[in-house]
């Protein structure tokens, strides 16, 4: 998939709706949230496969899924976090553009 229009990642982080940035990567609110503070970390690089990101580009990735976690867990109740990768469409991957899913998970009742 090309970048811009096409690709819903790459136009919400064109209009700016990030709550994280970096050089390479940035965290977006998911769109279908499973739980309040969800985000996802994303290439700036309109790129399907995550394990074809350059070095460079996963350490940010990674380093961006850190400070999501600590601010998801400073703004929400998160008993823990679940960090989810899925990749390619037979693992559940629904948007051609890499992504790392960043979530709280209330302790179960």
């Amino acid at each position: 998939m090309a970048a811009g229009d096409q690709c819903p990642f790459c136009r919400r982080i064109a209009a700016g709706e990030t709550v994280l940035e970096g050089t390479h990567a940035a965290a977006i609110p998911d769109a279908n949230p499973e739980h309040p503070g969800h985000v996802l970390v994303v290439p700036r690089r309109c790129e399907a496969d995550l394990f074809a990101l350059p070095p460079a580009v996963l350490a940010e990735i990674w380093l961006l899924v850190g400070q999501a976690q600590a601010s998801l867990r400073a703004r929400f109740p998160a008993d823990g976090v679940r960090v989810r990768v899925n990749v390619g469409a037979a693992a559940g991957q629904s948007v051609d553009h890499a992504h790392v899913h960043v979530l709280g998970r209330p302790h179960p009742a």
